[in-house]
C-alpha cells in the first residue's frame, strides 16, 4: 500500500507541476481579473475541461485515486497540451501508481563492461563517455575526458554531469547557451527518472542540487520531461575552443541504465579541427592539484586495446560515424 501511495503522489506531482505550466487564454478560459492565487490553471478549470468532477481530480494530484481510466488520461492529457513524451510520461506514471507495471528497475549498476570500455577507445578520436541512469559519469575515453575539464578533480562518486552543470565553476561557463543546455538536461533526467522517483541515487542528488542550486530547484519543480537520443551541443571549451558538436546516445544493455554518449563533427569544418585537439592533447585544461585515492581516475581514462591491436585515430576522423 506505502509503494502504490508513493506511485500515487508521483503521478499526482506531475499534474500539479504541468497545470501550473497552462495560462487559462492558453486553453480558452478568461484570465480573470486581479493577480490569480494560483499559476496555470486552477483545480476546477482542468476539472471542467477534462470532464471530471473536483473531487476526482483532487484525489487524482493529492495520490489518494491510483488508477484512473486511458480515456481520463487522454482527457486530461489534452486538457494539459500535453504532446510527445509529456504525454506518454502521464500515461507511464499512471501504470505505476495503479501496479500495472512489474517490478521497479533495479538499482543501476556502476561497473562498466570490458566490452563497452573497448567501443569507448575504438571510437577515437571521437570524444565518448558513458554515465548511469542519473548521469554519473562512469568511465570516458580520453578526448572524451578532455571534454569535461575540471570534473575529474572531483572524487569518482560526485562526478555526475548534472551536478557538474550546477555546481562547478567550468560545467557553468563551458555550454552555450548554458540555461538551454540545463533545461533539456533536468527535462531527460526527469524523463528516465520517473520509473523510480525514490532511487536513493536520485533523490540524493536531487537534494543536494535543491539546497545549493535555486536555479536547479526552479527548474525541478517545472517537471518538463523529454527523453533525449541525440542533438546538438554548443561548447565554449577552455583549451580546444568554440565548437558546435553533435551527440548520439546509446542505451546499453542489462546495465541499470547506463547510456554510452560519443560525439562528432562534420569533417574538414573547424568544429571538427577543435575536436580533435581533444583528442591530441592540446586541449588539456590546466592541471588539477594533486588527488588523493578518492580522486584516481576510472578505467577508462587508460586506453583499453584488445591484444594484437594499436591504438588509432590519432589523426583525422577519417569518415567514421560516431558508434
Amino acid at each position: 500500500m506505502a509503494a502504490t501511495e508513493a506511485r500515487g503522489t508521483e503521478l499526482g506531482r506531475y499534474l500539479k507541476a504541468r497545470r501550473a505550466q497552462v495560462r487559462p487564454e492558453e486553453v480558452g478560459l478568461p484570465a480573470g481579473a486581479g493577480l490569480r492565487r494560483t499559476p496555470g490553471l486552477r483545480r476546477e478549470e482542468l476539472a471542467a475541461l477534462a470532464g471530471v468532477s473536483v473531487d476526482y481530480y483532487i484525489r487524482l494530484e493529492r495520490g489518494r485515486e491510483t488508477n484512473p481510466s486511458p480515456a481520463v488520461l487522454d482527457a486530461l492529457g489534452r486538457a494539459l497540451r500535453l504532446r510527445g513524451d509529456g504525454y506518454e510520461r502521464l500515461h507511464e506514471l499512471a501504470e505505476l501508481a495503479s501496479g500495472r507495471v512489474g517490478e521497479l528497475p533495479a538499482s543501476a549498476d556502476h561497473t562498466v563492461r570490458d566490452s563497452v570500455l573497448r567501443m569507448l577507445e575504438s571510437v577515437r578520436p571521437l570524444p565518448g563517455y558513458v554515465v548511469s541512469r542519473y548521469n554519473r559519469v562512469l568511465a570516458a575515453n580520453p578526448p572524451g575526458r578532455r571534454l569535461l575539464p575540471g570534473l575529474w578533480d572531483w572524487p569518482e562518486e560526485r562526478r555526475n554531469l548534472t551536478r557538474y552543470l550546477f555546481l562547478h565553476p567550468v560545467g557553468r561557463t563551458l555550454y552555450e547557451p548554458w540555461e538551454d543546455t540545463v533545461t533539456s538536461s533536468l527535462a531527460h533526467l526527469r524523463a528516465v527518472a520517473g520509473a523510480d522517483p525514490d532511487d536513493p541515487e536520485l533523490t540524493a542528488l536531487v537534494g543536494e542540487l535543491t539546497l545549493k542550486s535555486p536555479e536547479f530547484a526552479r527548474l525541478w519543480e517545472r517537471y518538463d520531461v523529454c527523453e533525449r537520443g541525440g542533438g546538438q551541443k554548443r561548447f565554449r571549451h577552455p583549451a580546444a575552443g568554440v565548437m558546435t558538436l553533435t551527440y548520439e546516445v546509446m542505451r546499453l544493455a542489462r546495465t541499470g541504465g547506463q547510456r554510452m554518449v560519443v560525439y562528432q563533427a562534420a569533417p574538414g569544418t573547424p568544429d571538427e579541427e577543435a575536436m580533435l585537439r581533444l583528442e591530441s592533447g592540446d586541449a588539456v585544461a590546466p592541471a588539477p592539484a594533486a588527488a588523493g585515492n578518492g580522486d584516481r581516475p576510472p578505467r577508462a581514462a587508460v586506453s583499453v586495446v584488445p591484444a594484437g591491436r594499436r591504438p588509432h585515430g590519432t589523426g583525422r576522423v577519417s569518415g567514421r560515424s560516431g558508434v
